[in-house]
């Protein structure tokens, strides 16, 4: 059973917001089952404890168990690639999600692909100013 838990985020301006993100229910805690979008330091897979606030609202507290997966956020400039650039990491074993902001993509890198050819894609599409990239959660390391 999946449920929603509230990640609160500290923005670029330094205000305080909520991510929201599906989870499943394991013995150990929840495991996060999309990609984060805003929040960083986690990824899919990730199992976290949470609480339930005053409003019954499930709340993150912290990280149980890494899953091994890492989380890198795109930001376009022009939203036309986005499409393209999701085909190009598919085919590199990665796997996709367009947010809210349709110039804004979160991608999952699995374990077992390796960083250094993902990394030189990153380096190569910020280099072309189609997007620039950040590296949110390196579940490698």
């Amino acid at each position: 059973m999946h449920v929603k838990i509230l990640f609160p985020f500290t923005n670029s301006s330094g205000d305080t917001e909520i991510e929201s993100m599906w989870a499943v229910k394991r013995d150990d805690g929840y495991e996060i089952d999309n990609i984060p979008f805003y929040v960083k330091s986690l990824a899919w897979g990730d199992v976290v404890s949470a609480r339930a606030d005053a409003d019954g609202a499930w709340v993150y507290e912290a990280l149980v168990r890494p899953s091994g997966h890492s989380t890198i956020h795109l930001l376009f400039e022009r939203e036309g690639d986005v499409p393209r650039v999701r085909d190009e990491l598919t085919g590199l074993g990665c796997s996709s999600e367009v947010s809210n902001l349709p110039s804004l993509i979160a991608v999952d890198v699995p374990p077992a692909i390796p960083y250094e050819g993902i990394k030189r894609y990153l380096e190569q599409g910020e280099a072309a100013g189609t997007f620039e990239y950040q590296e949110a959660c390196l579940g490698f390391l």
